[in-house]
């Protein structure tokens, strides 16, 4: 029967093998040995059962003593061996301080963002304010206060996403006069309305079921059309060029009376025609027109009293224009590849 002196003795040969395993595969062969199943401190664990009851208490109690001694010797001679490893191999490294550093990666503002903090810096110095409306609309400020009443032909010109039976996703930035008008009436006003507006069209190169507008309103009295195309021409000169011709061309918006397309001699063939302005030498960048009188009415202003003249058009437009982008789903596609270049 082994005693209690053996199992001690046994313990120090453990040990005194352990002190030669200098390496993480040694480490684990003399684990497998000193406290693998077939070990020794394993098999005296088994023979437990048949010491005299008398002894057992003692021995059991050795023989686990000497099992937990050989457990943390190797736990402590495992942590040696892995920080001498550790740290032979930082002195293997070397570190060139003179090295130039490496900076993290930076983002940048979305394209359009730039465009559109472009356009507010060019009306702000003209005298506009930024005016913010909501994204949701009832159905009257979205069109019937707009001069476009529910039989107007004008509404299937915009596909309009109804959140329900009155309430719309706006189709255009111009509900924001209505609430601007109110909300200043009868003192003159000069805003921009910029924002992001929703229709339900295909998606293709050329439209998105959402995309940026900026609208503009002016009301005051005296206002003419000139004052209109003055402030369109400046605008339109100080973001394409200042030697960018200028043109209106009479067109149709229910909520404006007369109204008028804006074209800009194109920047990319210099007016002389190419794919991009289809060969005709001019881009359209924007409506207007002057404030239709029962619009005004609707926002709380005498239209024989005032007078006031509006224009919008979309950022996005603005964006293809000046980086020369043929294709709109680029902006909203989270491409980093595009938005990256554009940084």
């Amino acid at each position: 029967m082994t005693t209690i002196d053996e199992v001690h003795r046994l313990r120090d040969a453990a040990l005194a093998r352990l002190a030669g395993a200098d390496d993480q595969g040694s480490l684990e062969a003399w684990r497998v040995a000193e406290l693998g199943k077939s070990s020794p401190v394993m098999t005296l664990m088994g023979r437990i059962k048949d010491v005299a009851p008398d002894d057992r208490p003692a021995f059991g109690a050795a023989v686990n003593a000497v099992r937990q001694a050989i457990e943390a010797a190797f736990e402590a001679r495992r942590a040696e061996v892995g920080a001498r490893a550790l740290a032979a191999e930082l002195a293997g490294d070397r570190i060139d301080v003179t090295l130039p550093g490496t900076h993290p990666p930076r983002g940048g503002l979305h394209p359009v963002s730039r465009a559109m903090r472009r356009i507010c810096e060019i009306f702000r110095d003209m005298g506009f304010q930024i005016y913010q409306s909501r994204e949701v609309e009832t159905d009257a400020f979205n069109f019937t206060l707009l001069n476009t009443p529910p039989y107007h032909p004008a509404r299937d010109m915009q596909d309009t996403f109804y959140v329900g039976d009155d309430v719309v996703l706006r189709t255009h930035t111009s509900p924001g006069q209505i609430h601007a008008m109110r909300q200043y009436a009868p003192e003159p006003l000069r805003i921009i309305l910029p924002g992001t507006v929703y229709r339900n069209e295909q998606i293709t190169a050329r439209s998105e079921i959402q995309f940026t507008q900026v609208e503009g309103l002016a009301v005051g009295r005296g206002i003419t059309m000139a004052d209109l195309k003055g402030t369109v021409a400046h605008f339109a000169r100080r973001l394409y060029g200042a030697d960018r011709a200028v043109r209106f061309r009479a067109s149709y918006f229910p909520f404006t009376e007369p109204s008028a397309e804006v074209d800009v001699s194109c920047m990319l063939c210099d007016g002389l025609g190419c794919p991009v302005c289809k060969h005709a030498g001019w881009l359209e960048i924007m409506g207007c027109g002057m404030v239709h009188p029962l619009v005004l009415a609707n926002g709380g202003y005498d239209p024989a009293e005032f007078t006031g003249f509006a224009f919008g058009g979309g950022v996005e437009r603005v964006a293809m224009l000046r980086y020369g982008i043929h294709d709109v789903r680029y902006f909203w596609g989270n491409d980093l590849r595009f938005l990256e270049q554009l940084r």
